[in-house]
């Protein structure tokens, strides 16, 4: 046959070579051991919950290693058992522990690593904020339909959605939440409030409930709100250079909300003109797509009325880097191909790669990118010596103090 498929070629022991870098993670994994052993009266479990995750991890830093049969293969490995502590799995165990092992476990120690980084290089006007920068947003993840008749649903019926926490001057996810792919985003953020914290948020979230609901939780944000949202205006603020030079219009305090709204936001808040920064195209859908032409201008809501206006411009115009992290989410970390379909597996899935970037930030001192991801691959499939993955981290530690 000339299109048959050739098989693929079992994971060979030196394909994976370079484990330290596991070992720090693993010790803080070693509380978990006996988490999920309740169900196991026999008491003959083999695989534990860190050794599934440490198994996890190995998947997000190998480029040969992306499905569960794949673990399940370098599960088999000599090296892989001694170096990293675990044992030979079969293919079910691997697919029950998706299930046995609870993912809110994971939390803390997320919590744990994301205390521990620094800062990450940034403009000096963010330092006065007193506030923790942290952009929301959501992704979806797409699951395979289950039946033929799924493929001609709702497109997000068979999806799930990663409501993310980012935080901006670490340039790490800190938080996710996973719920179906029809979920209200808004909602899930009301849910998921913390104090001393200032979201910065796209129209989507333009909802003046929630932006109360984030004061009351003392809190602040930056939100894009719709190009023709209702207000009073109170006060026209002038604009100094520094707001020119940012492309600013108008600096205003107003009232929001037309009459039967007014009361959801009680309080007066700043809108922002802005120049438009994003190329989406927004107009009357009575033109054809080709013909509409994106909005001139956008306006940014806040609360944070004594930050001068350029500094909540800045603010606003890193909220794409979300978008950069979701990119390297799903197309690097392999987070598009979903090892569980089960709630709880894809929240362990997810959580993995939240804390790979997390280490890899940790070990460079900087937000992940491909080029440090590739390094890491590159060490762990042996084609790097650790002397030459130290000599990457040193040249980009340089390049931050420079």
């Amino acid at each position: 046959m000339l299109f048959m498929r050739k098989k693929k070629e079992k994971i060979k022991q030196s394909d994976l070579q370079g484990f330290k870098y596991f070992k720090k993670f693993s010790q803080m994994l070693e509380r978990l051991h006996n988490a999920g052993c309740q169900r196991d009266r026999a008491g003959n479990r083999i695989l534990h919950m860190d050794q599934y995750m440490t198994l996890l991890l190995l998947c997000m830093f190998s480029p040969i290693s992306k499905s569960l049969r794949s673990m399940q293969q370098a599960s088999e490995l000599k090296k892989v058992q001694k170096k990293l502590g675990v044992p030979r799995s079969s293919l079910g165990s691997l697919s029950e522990a998706a299930r046995v092992f609870d993912s809110d476990l994971l939390i803390g120690i997320i919590g744990e690593l994301a205390s521990d980084l620094k800062p990450v290089p940034h403009s000096a006007k963010l330092d006065d904020i007193k506030a923790i920068l942290t952009i929301v947003d959501g992704t979806l993840l797409k699951a395979l339909p289950k039946t033929v008749d799924a493929l001609w649903g709702d497109r997000n019926a068979n999806a799930f959605k990663a409501h993310v926490q980012y935080e901006l001057l670490k340039a790490v996810p800190v938080k996710c939440q996973l719920t179906d792919g029809k979920a209200n985003e808004k909602t899930v953020l009301a849910q998921n409030l913390e104090p001393g914290r200032l979201y910065v948020l796209d129209r989507g979230y333009a909802k003046y409930k929630l932006l109360q609901q984030i004061i009351d939780a003392e809190s602040n944000f930056a939100c894009r709100i719709k190009d023709d949202s209702v207000f009073e205006i109170i006060e026209e603020r002038g604009l100094d250079s520094d707001s020119l030079q940012a492309g600013i219009r108008r600096d205003m305090i107003v009232r929001l909300g037309c009459e039967p709204l007014r009361d959801d936001l009680k309080q007066p808040v700043r809108v922002i003109q802005l120049k438009t920064i994003e190329q989406t195209r927004y107009s009357s859908h009575e033109l054809p797509y080709q013909d509409r032409k994106p909005p001139e201008t956008m306006l940014i809501c806040t609360d944070r009325l004594g930050l001068p206006a350029d500094v909540i411009t800045l603010i606003y115009k890193c909220r794409w880097q979300i978008e950069i992290f979701f990119r390297f989410f799903k197309h690097v970390l392999g987070c598009r191909h979903l090892l569980s379909y089960c709630d709880n597996g894809i929240e362990l899935q997810i959580y993995a790669a939240i804390i790979a970037c997390l280490l890899i930030a940790l070990y460079t001192g900087r937000k992940p990118t491909l080029r440090t991801y590739e390094m890491f691959c590159l060490y762990l499939a042996g084609w790097a010596d650790e002397e030459e993955l130290v000599a990457h981290i040193e040249r980009l530690k340089k390049q931050t103090a420079n």
